[in-house]
């Protein structure tokens, strides 16, 4: 019931006088970590002399979270993807890369590490025919979108598993996804 380092200062000093303490964690283990999948209770002791309180163990209650800021979020989130979704030479893996001034699409064979096609909004072809100033919006991802259709229908690929990189189903990505759609590719 208690563990045995803590039985034994007990049994060797009277003085001292051992009290139950409840903590709770979250397994890192199970679940993403924003909302608990996963709740353990455990049976600290808490060590006091002489009215004292010298030590608790464990501290009471911690939580730890598994990344600091949005960027390794981000990273969490991708690297969960990309455990799933793997890129073949029937159907390469489109892979989108976005950042606050431009947006990347690549069409990547995984088995071969090489890459089949790629479209930014940094290539002088798709930038001369887009008018931003402030970094790629919904219009740009659809360009983006037929671009990569385009590129890729000329290269004999038909059907893609799409790889959102980390990112939300939403606003660029999906405005992506979905020119490409419209415009030939099966995913």
């Amino acid at each position: 019931m208690y563990p045995s380092s803590a039985l034994a200062v007990a049994s060797s000093a009277p003085s001292l006088m051992l009290a139950p303490v409840a903590s709770w964690y979250l397994s890192p283990s199970h679940g993403s970590g924003a909302f608990p999948s996963s709740l353990h209770v455990g049976l600290g002791v808490e060590i006091s002399a002489r009215g004292r309180r010298t030590s608790t163990w464990p501290k009471l209650p911690f939580i730890e979270a598994r990344a600091k800021n949005s960027t390794e979020n981000h990273g969490v989130r991708h690297e969960r993807i990309r455990k799933k979704v793997h890129g073949t030479p029937e159907r390469p893996r489109m892979c989108v890369f976005r950042s606050n001034k431009h947006l990347y699409v690549q069409v990547i064979d995984d088995t071969q590490m090489h890459t089949l096609a790629s479209v930014s909004t940094m290539q002088k072809s798709i930038s001369e025919n887009i008018d931003y100033s402030s970094g790629p919006t919904i219009e740009v991802a659809k360009k983006l979108g037929e671009a990569i259709a385009k590129s890729c229908l000329q290269k004999g690929i038909t059907q893609v598993t799409f790889d959102r990189g980390g990112y939300a189903y939403h606003g660029r990505v999906q405005a992506l996804a979905d020119a490409a759609r419209e415009h030939g590719l099966l995913f």
